[in-house]
């Protein structure tokens, strides 16, 4: 949990003092952070695959299905919106076998600024060639999904679990699912 937290500060703080590094230096950071704070003693090889295992994670299960469903429809367009360089999210879509669901992938990497600034959402407005209004960013990050209504998005929580919360900003998302599954009926 310290390392997820570590490295999601890492990203907000670099968006705000304008010193970008790709989200795998703040990852690679912040795993430094808890073996300082946790005074482990791990080897250059165990670091090494620590940070390969994250660029590694497994969908969830109800994914491929879901963006199976939803990739049918013509009056969807999806895009993989990621904080990850274009380079890594594509390898790791393609290794899960999601790549083909996705029309492109948009990186923050490409304006040097993470989410939730409001310049990264308004950057993938212009790639996708779409608007606030006909646009849904979907998100198990309640961080994404606070940026992206703030911004004016329209968004969708996948809360994965009840013990999940969103911050009191006053800022919500238009729906709330607790799987990708439940989304298709949404629109």
């Amino acid at each position: 949990t310290m390392w997820r937290d570590k490295q999601l500060e890492y990203s907000f703080r670099r968006s705000l003092m304008d010193d970008y590094e790709p989200f795998f230096t703040c990852t690679s950071d912040a795993l430094n952070y808890c073996i300082e704070a946790f005074e482990a003693s791990i080897t250059r090889d165990q670091h090494f695959s620590l940070l390969k295992k994250y660029q590694s994670l497994p969908a969830f299960k109800e994914v491929h299905d879901a963006l199976e469903s939803m990739s049918e429809r013509s009056d969807l367009n999806m895009f993989a919106f990621t904080n990850g360089p274009h380079e890594d999210v594509e390898k790791l879509l393609h290794f899960e076998g999601l790549d083909h669901y996705f029309k492109d992938i948009v990186s923050v990497d490409e304006i040097k600024k993470f989410k939730p600034d409001p310049a990264v959402y308004q950057h993938f407005l212009e790639r996708a060639g779409s608007t606030k209004e006909d646009t849904w960013l979907i998100s198990g990050n309640s961080f994404d999904v606070l940026g992206a209504g703030n911004f004016g998005m329209n968004s969708i929580w996948v809360k994965r679990s009840e013990a999940q919360q969103i911050d009191p900003w006053g800022v919500h998302p238009q729906h709330s699912v607790p799987s990708l599954s439940e989304i298709e009926a949404l629109f």
